[in-house]
């Protein structure tokens, strides 16, 4: 979809921002292009302007001017999303928060911090070095705070520290007319109020411009120890994740590949696993005893299914090899058809029905014929599927379609949900009236109410 904006209105609201902000508003083709999509396959918009504020007065102010000349406001971060979100499908302006990058406040004591959303997850953890503390939540790509809260993001180590959900504590937002709103607090309950802050957390840029965001931290553990292992069966697999969380073992990762996956992932990191079924875990502990007696209470289960060549990696140097093959491996799965384009999408269930559901998937990808490798964070019942195909190829397309959404509707059936961390954005927005049904009319009047122009983030997550 093109630009809602006239020529003219286009050439006056350049003017008001090129005097507000300077040489940080530009409309040089590269940067239209660069923040003209994400990582995912959906269909590029061009804003018609990109603008890089520094500080939460200066994005306030260009909301105002957004407000005046009736123009959509993106918000862009990395453009790590996965679903169309930074899109800007009705042009206007792409708000660049990157350089609002500042680590604002660490309290060790209270375990907390505060940041300007452009800081990124690994930024963030640099600036923690030396506190004893670290922030969990790990998308795998080096996303922005403020794309992750948007995005309501997990990944990894969600199944024992949680999502951004758990984890924002506060938020300074923009809301879509100019005003400045301040949610939650430092205080970790509250009895005082709606509760805002979760829900502009997940809301993608539909309802605000979050700038500001309080998050609560972790202590780093005494012990880390890490294993990988292998199954003949993807049933063994996934039944000893069930397992393992159902007798409630504190586990800090358990990730799932295919045998395609991990083909993907030897192949492009330079490992040499067992093309098998494999699970990847990793254990926290006070001491490292309680981690060693976590793993292997695990090796056990991992035994019993049938798994084998439960090997460790206890050294920083041999962890940090395991999980950044872990976290390649939507590259790795690119590489698989050099010059294609990937489609990821990812499902949540509840966990025991997620076994049935991984293999009804697996046949579903084996009778396309499509390239389609899975992987997850099934500890948490999400897994991803990512088609690597031929955009230009009707048939691979429509093949990937039907596929995902037969995924997507195994996973309502069973109580699941369409995006267990990727969000709605343009890919998901067929599947909210089945999950939430007259719900989702709640959903459009806050929007109706926070934003009466469709200003923020239009044609995303829901149309109004």
């Amino acid at each position: 979809m093109s630009s809602v904006l006239s020529d003219t209105t286009r050439a006056a609201l350049i003017a008001d921002l090129q005097a507000l902000l300077g040489d940080r508003c530009t409309t040089n083709a590269t940067q239209i292009e660069h923040h003209s999509h994400g990582e995912s396959w959906h269909t590029p918009g061009e804003p018609d302007v990109v603008v890089f504020p520094t500080s939460t007065d200066e994005v306030s102010a260009v909301v105002r001017l957004a407000n005046v000349h009736r123009a959509p406001i993106v918000p862009f971060g990395v453009g790590s999303s996965l679903e169309g979100h930074v899109n800007a499908i009705r042009g206007g302006i792409s708000v660049d928060l990157t350089r609002m990058n500042r680590v604002l406040r660490v309290s060790a004591e209270d375990l907390d911090c505060q940041v300007e959303a452009g800081v990124t997850h690994r930024q963030l953890n640099k600036s923690l070095a030396n506190t004893g503390l670290f922030f969990w939540v790990d998308p795998g790509a080096d996303a922005t705070i403020g794309g992750m809260a948007a995005t309501r993001a997990s990944g990894t180590t969600a199944v024992r520290y949680g999502t951004m959900r758990e984890v924002v504590l506060g938020l300074t937002v923009v809301l879509a007319d100019g005003r400045v709103i301040r949610t939650g607090g430092r205080a970790r309950k509250s009895s005082a109020g709606y509760d805002l802050t979760r829900l502009f957390v997940g809301s993608e840029g539909t309802l605000g411009v979050m700038t500001e965001i309080t998050l609560r931290l972790h202590g780093l553990p005494e012990a880390i120890s890490a294993a990988v292992c292998h199954f003949e069966t993807m049933e063994g697999a996934v039944s000893a994740v069930t397992t393992t969380m159902q007798l409630g073992i504190p586990v800090a990762r358990i990730e799932l590949l295919d045998e395609l996956q991990v083909d993907a992932v030897n192949r492009y990191s330079r490992l040499s696993y067992p093309l098998k079924p494999t699970l990847f875990f990793e254990f926290h502990g006070t001491s490292q005893e309680s981690a060693s007696e976590h793993a292997r209470t695990v090796q056990e289960i991992v035994s019993e299914n049938g798994g084998t060549g439960f090997s460790w990696a206890t050294t920083p140097e041999d962890r940090n090899k395991l999980w950044q093959a872990r976290h390649s491996a939507f590259y790795a799965a690119c590489a698989l058809r050099p010059g294609y384009k990937a489609w990821t999408t990812d499902a949540c269930v509840p966990i025991s029905e997620l076994a049935q559901c991984v293999l009804d998937t697996r046949r579903d990808v084996q009778a396309s014929n499509l390239v389609a490798p899975l992987m997850g964070h099934v500890g948490d019942g999400n897994f991803h599927l990512i088609f690597v195909i031929d955009p230009d190829n009707a048939v691979e397309v429509a093949a990937a379609k039907d596929v995902n959404a037969r995924l997507l509707r195994r996973a309502l059936a069973v109580g699941g949900t369409c995006s267990g961390e990727h969000g709605v954005g343009i890919g998901k927005m067929d599947y909210l009236t089945d999950e939430h049904g007259a719900a989702l009319d709640v959903m459009k009047a806050i929007k109706r109410t926070l934003d009466p122009g469709n200003l923020m983030n239009p044609g995303k997550m829901f149309d109004v």
